[in-house]
C-alpha cells in the first residue's frame, strides 16, 4: 500500500480542531520506560497502570499490524477571570475532557475511514491502555519535562492528548521528541509543596496533591500533606504555574473548555455542598471522580490548611458528617484553625 500523506492527514486533523498533531513509527517502547516507575512505587495504588502492559508497551497488542501512531494535542487554556482563584485544576474546570477529546477523535475517525476505507484504526482518548505522552514525544509534538507534564513550544504544557493507531504507513515521520527546553531550571521541582517531583519527567503520585485529591479517595490523606492543600480541592497546577514555558499561554476559542459553575465556587462552598448540589453540579466534569464524600473531605482539609477561622461552624458541623472520612477531616481542621 502507498504510505498515506501526512499533509493530508494534518488536514483532517485541522478540520475536527486539534491544535497539533504528529505522526510516529508504531515501534514496541522499551519496558524499561514503564516498569522502572512501576517498580519503584511511585505509582502508588494505581493498580491499572501496571494492568495490560503488554498492549501499553506495544501497540500491535491493540492493532495487530500497527504501522503507524498518529498522536494529537489540544489546548485546553481558558481566560476566565471569574475562576481564576479557583481550588480546582484548569483541566478540570469544565466539562469531562474526555468526552470532548472523543468527540474530536470521532470526527476525525469519520473522515479517515470516508478517505481510506481500507485502512483500520484503534484510537485512545487517555483512558485507555496507551502512552500518550510517550507517543506524542515520538511524533514530535513536545517532550516530557522535569514535572512530567507534556510540554509544546506553542501551549506550554496546557495540553490534552489523545492517539489513533493505523495499521498502514504515511509518508513522513517524526524524528523523535523536540528539544527539551527546560534546561537547568528546576522551578517545579522546588515549587512542588510535598517533594512529588524527582526530575528527569518522573512523579511520585504517593507525594502528588493531584492523586491525593483524585485518585486517594477511600483512604486519609497523609497528614504530612494537608498543610500544603491551601486552596487545593481538586488536582493541582502549582507546577505549571510556575514554568516559564507556560509564561504565553494561549487561549483557546473552544467554548466546551469553558469553565461550568462549579469553578466559581471557593473552598468553604465545595465544603459544604449538599447532595442536591452536587447532583446540579458535578456530573459531566472530572471532579465526579473524586465523589461526594472525597471531594468535600478534599475540601476540608483545605479549609484547616488555609486557617479559615470564619469556616468553624461549618467544621464543628462536619465533625458529625455521617461521612467517616468527611468526620475524620473536619476534626482534624478544626484543631488547625488556631494553630
Amino acid at each position: 500500500m502507498t504510505p498515506l500523506p501526512t499533509a493530508h492527514l494534518r488536514q483532517l486533523s485541522e478540520k475536527v480542531g486539534f491544535d497539533l498533531v504528529g505522526f510516529a513509527r508504531a515501534e514496541p517502547i522499551p519496558p524499561e520506560t514503564l516498569f522502572d516507575w512501576l517498580e519503584s512505587g511511585c505509582a502508588a495504588d494505581m493498580d491499572w497502570m501496571g494492568s495490560r502492559a503488554a498492549e501499553r508497551l506495544d501497540v500491535s497488542k491493540l492493532l495487530p499490524g500497527a504501522r503507524t501512531v498518529i498522536a494529537f494535542a489540544t489546548n485546553y487554556y481558558r481566560d476566565e477571570p471569574r475562576a481564576e482563584d479557583s481550588p480546582i485544576a484548569r483541566y478540570a474546570r469544565s466539562r469531562d475532557y474526555h468526552s470532548t477529546l472523543r468527540d474530536k477523535l470521532k470526527a476525525y475517525r469519520k473522515l479517515f475511514s470516508a478517505a481510506y476505507p481500507g485502512v483500520r484504526h484503534y484510537g485512545s482518548v487517555d483512558s485507555g491502555p496507551l502512552m500518550e505522552k510517550v507517543w506524542a514525544a515520538r511524533a514530535g509534538l513536545g517532550y516530557v519535562g522535569k514535572n512530567g507534564c507534556f510540554i509544546t513550544e506553542p501551549f506550554g504544557s496546557w495540553v490534552l492528548l489523545s492517539a489513533l493507531i493505523l495499521d498502514a504507513e504515511v509518508d513522513v515521520y517524526a524524528g523523535g521528541p523536540a528539544s527539551d527546553r527546560c534546561g537547568h531550571c528546576r522551578k517545579c521541582i522546588m515549587s512542588c509543596p510535598t517533594g512529588a517531583l524527582l526530575g528527569q519527567g518522573r512523579v511520585d503520585a504517593r507525594a502528588c496533591l493531584s492523586y491525593q485529591t483524585i485518585e486517594n479517595r477511600d483512604a486519609e490523606v497523609p497528614e504530612s500533606f494537608r498543610m500544603e492543600m491551601d486552596n487545593i480541592v481538586f488536582g493541582c497546577d502549582i507546577c505549571q504555574d510556575v514554568c516559564p514555558l507556560n509564561r504565553g499561554p494561549v487561549f483557546t476559542p473552544n467554548e466546551r473548555f469553558s469553565p461550568r459553575a462549579v469553578a466559581e465556587l471557593g473552598v468553604m462552598e465545595l465544603a459544604a455542598l449538599t447532595p442536591e448540589q452536587y447532583e446540579q453540579l458535578i456530573p459531566g466534569t472530572p471532579l465526579a471522580r473524586a465523589r461526594y464524600d472525597g471531594l468535600r473531605r478534599n475540601a476540608v482539609y483545605a479549609l484547616g490548611a488555609m486557617k479559615q477561622a470564619e469556616a468553624r461552624s461549618l467544621l464543628e458541623t462536619l465533625s458529625q458528617d455521617p461521612s467517616e472520612q468527611v468526620r475524620h477531616a473536619a476534626k482534624w481542621a478544626l484543631l488547625h484553625l488556631d494553630a
